[in-house]
């Protein structure tokens, strides 16, 4: 069934054009104003707001990558935070005089980039009635987005969705029924440090990536039987590599991203694997006693080093970005994947979609059969 279909879009910064490409690719399987074949979008950090945007176009899945493809191929990275030198400058001056004053005087939240700029862009781009309308008229079942909590070190699910979903609360995480609005998106895309915390309600939240322990649980939780994963992780990672010296500060950063924004993902989708692969060995009959059933998966994820493919467009980033950059060793030739997270400029976003694209027509044959496309 449709609604019993989630899409799972992760974290990854600039990296989450990609995601873009891939839904262009399944989009053309459908009439033009067909809804989204999935009920149940979940999305953290870059992928909350993509995914976000798709739940506000439900009833018209054409209209709602055609938007989101024509921001991401129109983006510069002024749009997500201060790049410009003057912009840069007033920002850092305002966190050295911040981390001389007292905690009780200024109550700020610290960062290396000011992302006032990315919750103007929300503003303007993401109508939050809409997903109410949406979940009325039966187009969308729920929106889930996920944060980290800094007051508890939990990670904490925000959902809007069909008054039969109930709250959930396991160990060190939870979903909490809520309205969603631009705080939400911007907590769930903090990266730590990069980005501001923001504060909801009485707590103080982050990138939904740092505390994720069980990434998948959140659309099960929410009613899905199929999940539908845009993976952002990059091949680059899992080349090993003789290293002659001690890696450089540079390369230790872009593995910290890396394992933010990938490791638990790979590791919940290889528990669910073995879930599956157990449930497959018991008797039906028995596994009705149990509190588990199969969920069936397709992962879609790039099939190039996303790192490689930045660096070719590392001279389009604002030079005030490259200056701070450069004294931790970025440059154009650094292995490190910090540029392809932060490069948030029209020509690298234009070649992540088509990748995406590209790599999704690769396994066409398995989307249609996973979304029961006829031929």
């Amino acid at each position: 069934m449709p609604e019993k279909t989630a899409l799972v879009l992760g974290g990854g910064g600039a990296r989450a054009a990609y995601q873009i490409g891939v839904l262009k690719a399944i989009v053309q399987f459908y009439p033009r104003n067909h809804g989204i074949p999935f009920k149940i979008i979940c999305g953290t950090s870059a992928g909350a707001i993509n995914g976000t945007s798709i739940a506000t176009h439900a009833s018209c899945f054409h209209l709602g990558v055609r938007k989101l493809e024509w921001v991401w191929r129109n983006f510069r990275t002024d749009k997500i935070y201060s790049a410009s030198m003057s912009g840069v400058l007033k920002h850092l001056g305002k966190m050295l005089l911040m981390s001389m004053q007292d905690d009780k005087v200024n109550t700020n939240a610290g960062s290396l980039f000011n992302s006032e700029p990315l919750r103007g862009l929300l503003n303007e781009l993401i109508n939050f009635a809409r997903i109410d309308r949406n979940i009325g008229s039966g187009a969308l079942s729920a929106l889930s987005i996920d944060t980290s909590c800094y007051n508890s070190a939990r990670s904490v699910t925000f959902f809007q969705g069909n008054h039969d979903i109930a709250q959930w609360h396991r160990d060190r995480r939870s979903g909490q029924r809520t309205q969603l609005n631009t705080d939400h998106l911007l907590a769930s895309s903090a990266i730590p440090l990069v980005f501001p915390s923001v504060k909801l309600n009485q707590g103080y939240y982050g990138d939904g990536s740092v505390h994720q322990l069980a990434p998948l649980s959140s659309p099960i939780h929410l009613g899905a039987k199929k999940l539908f994963v845009i993976n952002l992780e990059s091949p680059h990672k899992q080349q090993s590599q003789e290293l002659e010296h001690h890696p450089k500060t540079a390369t230790i950063a872009g593995h910290l991203l890396d394992t933010i924004f990938s490791d638990t993902l790979n590791s919940d989708l290889e528990r669910l694997e073995r879930i599956n692969n157990t449930l497959s060995l018991i008797p039906e009959e028995d596994t009705k006693k149990l509190p588990l059933t199969q969920i069936q998966t397709l992962v879609i994820k790039p099939s190039e080093d996303l790192s490689k493919l930045a660096s070719r467009y590392y001279n389009e980033m604002p030079f005030a970005v490259k200056s701070m950059l450069r004294p931790i060793g970025i440059n154009q030739q650094t292995d490190s994947s910090i540029v392809s997270y932060l490069l948030f400029e029209k020509s690298y976003c234009s070649a992540l979609i088509d990748l995406g694209y590209q790599d999704a027509m690769c396994q066409i044959d398995e989307i249609r059969d996973f979304f029961e496309i006829e031929q």
